[in-house]
């Protein structure tokens, strides 16, 4: 008989935050837009996972006229599409509302 405790598989594979900087638990993609409108593209520091790119998204998806919003944490990249130009103070509020920080616009 063994004095080893087996963990429910679940629990062990949750061991640590997938938030952590040593890693991300979901892989990224690549944004692909079919949509009309204005596409602009963001970068966003401290996003690590899937869990971060759920909030940036959905903290931006709140901005009025937004239409669709792909965030990659593996590249940092948030594809914004929407009716007009966004204003850059109210991407960046949302960002920051979410935890992370709007670096700029990429060019």
């Amino acid at each position: 008989m063994s004095a080893q405790t087996e963990l429910p598989q679940a629990a062990s594979e949750t061991t640590g935050s997938c938030c952590s900087p040593s890693g991300s638990c979901h892989s990224g993609g690549t944004a692909e837009t079919s949509q009309g409108g204005v596409t602009t593209v963001y970068e966003v520091t401290g996003m690590t996972c899937g869990h971060c790119e759920g909030a940036v998204s959905a903290e931006i998806s709140e901005i009025a006229g937004v239409t669709s919003v792909k965030a990659v944490a593996s590249t940092g990249q948030v594809t914004v599409v929407s009716e007009a130009p966004l204003d850059e103070a109210a991407v960046r509020a949302a960002v920051d509302e979410a935890g992370y920080e709007l670096a700029g616009v990429k060019a």
